[in-house]
């Protein structure tokens, strides 16, 4: 593969990655939680790896010719996204007695149940099928020394572990400026909750808008 070629990539792919959305979101409640930080950071980029896989055999090129298949994985995202953004901000509008015991509960929270939501949230997450299934094989080609396939890898895994550095950073920035600050810590957990509904909500719109 061509340097310049991976670098393109990367640089749109960066782009993508620093833009708030749900992945920022999640780390954000990730950051919060306590111990459950590394296993929900952990599924956002499982997530994404498993979507990259899919990628590299071939399946993300079905979907790219399915719109239909393509509007169901999301729609599907964006009703996952509603349902943890709206679970979210019902635990926020408890008391602050209650919110602080939801929080104590969420710190021993099972990992595994942190993993699989941060999965869920990356591989229904359209902003990353838009570049792992759309962008990725823009910049490959059939005529390189790699086959077309092990190119998706190498640029798919190069997306996750730009995802690992950010959302790392924003989890653990999270933790430590709100660490010392509970009713901060409520306040973002509770922007972090408006954020994911409202984007599941302008997901399930633009969908609407499209049929129309």
């Amino acid at each position: 593969m061509e340097l310049s070629m991976i670098l393109g990539f990367w640089s749109v792919a960066a782009l993508l990655v620093c833009t708030p959305g749900a992945d920022w979101a999640y780390a954000i409640t990730a950051g919060l939680g306590g111990r459950t930080l590394v296993p929900s950071i952990g599924g956002i980029l499982f997530g994404y790896a498993v979507v990259v896989a899919a990628v590299a055999v071939g399946l993300g090129a079905l979907v790219a010719a399915n719109p239909v298949l393509l509007d169901a994985l999301t729609v599907g995202g964006a009703l996952y996204l509603l349902w943890l953004g709206i679970g979210g901000l019902v635990r926020s509008a408890r008391p602050l007695a209650a919110q602080a015991e939801a929080q104590t509960a969420a710190v021993v929270a099972s990992p595994v149940g942190s993993f699989l939501r941060g999965a869920g949230v990356s591989g229904f997450n359209p902003k990353g099928l838009l570049v792992l299934v759309a962008l990725v094989p823009q910049f490959t080609t059939a005529h390189g020394a790699w086959a077309p396939a092990a190119q998706m890898l190498v640029l798919g895994g190069l997306f996750v572990g730009t995802c690992a550095v950010v959302y790392l950073g924003v989890a653990v920035l999270a933790r430590r400026l709100l660490s010392a600050r509970p009713r901060g810590t409520i306040v973002m957990a509770r922007v972090s909750a408006v954020a994911m509904t409202l984007i599941g909500l302008s997901l399930l719109i633009e969908r609407a808008v499209q049929l129309l």
